[in-house]
């Protein structure tokens, strides 16, 4: 049976003014729900037969306006779950209008995100949410985003896709700013600060956007010019570049974050066992000797510090947010040393210590080795995410290939 919305003058309850609330009633399968309209009507001002206030009420025009607009409210709210096929009942329907009603604009709910995660130490999800805050700030022309969430609609993320692209952005960083957004989007549905079924993302698929990134991996020949290359003598920002590449080379690709949270508790038995930061999985790999080596020249901080490598020190860097702001400074340092060291060993590709880890994977499967035990050593926990590190065959290995046909 379909519901049926009323607003009545609730004459059964009379406040201390003297005069009776109006009340939204929905009644279906002959139980009626009733919910407050927070504003009263004396029983002179209300005609009860008809149901609306009486030409002499003062405040008629106000009344009826408010009336209106909660039976269109819910009546749209209905026509919405019959379409998408969901139950309800008019109890459902109330209750579910309260906690819609909770009114926090996309400023407000932004900065409470990423003051949150600060507070729970997930310091590098914090700076995606405050890119992203800081991003449409600017599509905003650099005002607030005092606007509700309803106002992301699909028209909302063409016009943000078309800006950003105007801006020289590439379908990748597209794809990020759009993946934050999306995530925002979902913590205002579940913080019931949005309708689920406002949700643009549902017809805006991100899936039209090209990720696939360029190949990041070096030839086995260029690793091995960075490896081999002779930096005794040269400054120790040189010195530690050339070991956090060589050493996330020969250790399964271990990502710079990695590297900096290594303590001598990870060395176990000539083994390298930590918990990785990203995704917490974990990680055991056997240390070469060249590793090992690498490690032994850092002795001596490792006993003041209580850290495998000079960048993170115990007695500085407590906090998460110290730790993270760290990480991030040296990251930059040695990523700008790297692109001149590479330089000056004549490698023409862009090379950063990320590259160490996709060239790790690369490399291995170039030699034949399994997929899955490439993945395993790179942490991941889906070989699908391994497969976006490796490149794609070479047309020479394609070329070679072909020869087998005949």
């Amino acid at each position: 049976m379909d519901a049926i919305i009323s607003v009545i003058c609730y004459k059964s309850k009379t406040l201390a003014n003297g005069e009776h609330p109006l009340m939204l009633r929905i009644a279906q399968n002959g139980k009626s729900t009733y919910k407050s309209l927070k504003i009263s009507v004396a029983a002179k001002h209300w005609d009860f037969d008809k149901n609306v206030p009486k030409p002499n009420n003062p405040h008629k025009d106000l009344i009826q306006k408010i009336i209106l607009k909660t039976k269109l409210d819910y009546q749209q709210r209905i026509l919405e779950k019959k379409a998408n096929k969901e139950e309800f009942t008019a109890s459902s329907l109330i209750n579910e209008q309260k906690e819609i009603t909770k009114t926090q604009t996309v400023e407000e709910f932004y900065l409470f995100i990423i003051e949150e995660l600060k507070q729970k130490g997930q310091i590098g999800t914090s700076y995606a949410y405050l890119n992203s805050y800081n991003t449409l700030r600017n599509f905003n022309k650099g005002k607030k985003l005092n606007y509700t969430f309803s106002h992301i609609d699909v028209s909302f993320c063409k016009k943000y896709e078309d800006w950003m692209r105007s801006k020289g952005n590439k379908d990748t960083t597209l794809s990020y700013q759009f993946r934050t957004l999306r995530a925002a989007y979902n913590r205002a549905i579940d913080a019931k600060i949005v309708c689920r079924e406002k949700n643009p993302f549902i017809e805006y698929k991100l899936s039209h956007l090209n990720t696939k990134t360029m190949k990041r991996a070096l030839s086995k020949a260029d690793i091995l010019k960075i490896i081999n290359a002779d930096c005794n003598g040269q400054s120790n920002l040189r010195k530690l570049t050339h070991d956090i590449f060589t050493f996330s080379y020969l250790c399964g690709g271990i990502s710079f974050v990695d590297i900096a949270n290594l303590t001598p508790n990870n060395i176990i038995e000539n083994r390298l066992i930590y918990q990785r930061q990203k995704t917490h999985g974990s990680i055991n790999l056997v240390l070469s000797e060249q590793a090992k080596q690498i490690i032994y020249q850092y002795s001596d901080y490792q006993q003041e510090a209580e850290y495998l490598f000079p960048i993170l020190h115990c007695k500085r860097h407590i906090t998460p947010m110290q730790k993270s702001n760290r990480v991030h400074k040296i990251c930059h340092q040695v990523n700008t040393e790297l692109r001149v060291f590479a330089q000056e060993l004549g490698i023409t590709a862009e090379v950063t210590t990320y590259v160490a880890r996709h060239s790790f994977a690369t490399i291995l499967k170039k030699s034949g080795v399994n997929i899955g035990i490439i993945s395993q050593a790179l942490g991941h926990q889906d070989i699908k995410t391994t497969q976006i590190y490796l490149s794609k065959f070479d047309n020479e290995q394609v070329d070679e290939a072909m020869k087998n046909l005949l």
